[in-house]
């Protein structure tokens, strides 16, 4: 008999808290992203709210616990860091111009 847990978690960047997650599944797991209530792949727009839809099977009661258990904890890690990240990012802007001034006196080898 098989021992199932479905944790739902919704979110402003549901898409972007799902990829940070993924790579963490083992093969027992499934990480997906509904909006709307249709499902959506990871890889949509990061910024589009909806809910990360994570799907552990297990044998055992205790693999189900420990499972959830680092799933937890994971899932709380992604949150802390994306909402971090984005803090830090709308205070500095991105585009900071180019790479490099025209006349200045550093020059680049084009030839390999």
């Amino acid at each position: 008999m098989s021992r199932r847990a479905t944790i739902r978690t919704d979110r402003d960047d549901a898409a972007l808290i799902a990829r940070a997650l993924s790579p963490d599944n083992t093969d027992e797991m499934s990480t997906t992203v509904e909006c709307n209530g249709t499902a959506a792949t990871a890889d949509d727009d990061d910024e589009r709210a909806g809910t990360v839809v994570t799907r552990i099977d297990r044998e055992t009661t205790s693999g189900l616990r420990s499972t959830v258990d680092d799933y937890v904890v994971n899932l709380e890690v992604a949150i802390d860091v994306t909402s971090q990240a984005r803090t830090v990012q709308h205070a500095e802007p991105t585009d900071t111009g180019p790479v490099s001034e025209r006349g200045s006196d550093s020059t680049h080898d084009t030839t390999q």
